[in-house]
């Protein structure tokens, strides 16, 4: 076995402390980088390291902070750096601090190869269909075509967040209406809070899989699924199957509580499927102030995958 293999004393511990909705991306310059939300809320850190398990010990590089007021000045969360076009993009969701609830999705450009170096800059808000609560955006390639995956409030609807698909005319534009993929509507969707966010994306065995989060950030976070198939028009809702049960939630046998707000990345070789997640290590917290408890921690594991070529998250 690689040393920079996961394994499964591994994954029986948190990979790095209080940072809630990680996210890892294995770059073409050997790095594996890593970025999520810090317990203040006030700034985007990136680290980088040669493997997964070294990231643990890698210096945080603040790259950008909030503004004072106006938008993106409160809960900066959900960070996600992607590399699009020869460029570096951060996504991430902020609000007002004036309005904190008053959550949008925002975009940073940086030209410079090395995401370390050069110039973060602001380029305003990722515009939806309407305007509304909008969080948790990521971005993926399926053939020649870039697509977005964000969690929105539906125009008129009672639930907190559904999950929307769109075309990128670019890296800073949607293309167009939005598809709604899923509405909380099982009942592990809707406990606490009527929630789908934190969408992800796993592209394997011909298939694309959408993985969500939902209910409310307490010990009943869990992890949903949507499955498409490759070469399927992606931009319409019957192209998608939603598993009607959790693929991933609390076990207290292993102390993980409230697993969720995933994404993924890959051994070196890109044989083996990593899935990298949060989650608290005990049940008992306030639903009232849960995401003010600093205790998510980011949990890597090693993915498995079914006779059908589904992945096995558990």
């Amino acid at each position: 076995m690689n040393i920079t293999d996961i394994t499964e004393e591994d994954e029986s511990r948190p990979l790095v402390s209080q940072r809630a909705d990680p996210y890892i991306c294995f770059h073409k310059d050997g790095y594996y980088y890593f970025t999520a939300s810090v317990p203040e809320y006030d700034r985007i850190e990136l680290r980088r390291a040669w493997s997964v398990k070294s990231l643990a010990d890698a210096r945080p590089v603040t790259v950008w902070k909030k503004h004072a007021d106006g938008p993106m000045s409160w809960h900066i969360w959900a960070p996600e750096l992607h590399y699009i076009h020869g460029k570096w993009y951060i996504y991430f969701a902020a609000g007002r601090a004036e309005d904190p609830w008053w959550i949008r999705t925002y975009v940073l450009e940086n030209p410079s190869a090395d995401p370390f170096c050069g110039t973060w800059e602001e380029k305003g808000p990722l515009l939806a269909q309407w305007d509304s609560f909008m969080l948790d955006t990521t971005v993926f390639s399926c053939g020649d075509t870039w697509y977005a995956v964000w969690a929105q409030k539906r125009q008129e609807r009672a639930e907190n967040s559904a999950l929307y698909l769109a075309e990128m005319e670019s890296p800073l534009a949607l293309r167009l209406p939005q598809t709604l993929l899923s509405v909380p509507e099982f009942d592990w969707e809707c406990r606490g809070f009527k929630v789908n966010e934190g969408p992800a994306v796993l592209k394997r065995n011909g298939k694309i899989f959408l993985t969500y989060s939902a209910s409310a950030t307490d010990a009943t976070y869990c992890m949903g699924m949507l499955v498409a198939d490759e070469g399927a028009d992606l931009t319409r809702p019957e192209s998608w199957k939603k598993m009607s049960s959790p693929v991933f939630e609390t076990d207290e046998a292993k102390g993980i509580f409230g697993p969720g707000h995933n994404s993924f990345t890959t051994s070196r070789d890109g044989k083996d499927d990593y899935l990298v997640y949060h989650a608290r290590p005990y049940a008992e917290v306030d639903l009232a102030f849960a995401l003010y408890d600093p205790n998510r921690h980011t949990w890597v594991k090693k993915i498995r995958y079914d006779e059908n070529g589904y992945p096995v998250f558990r």
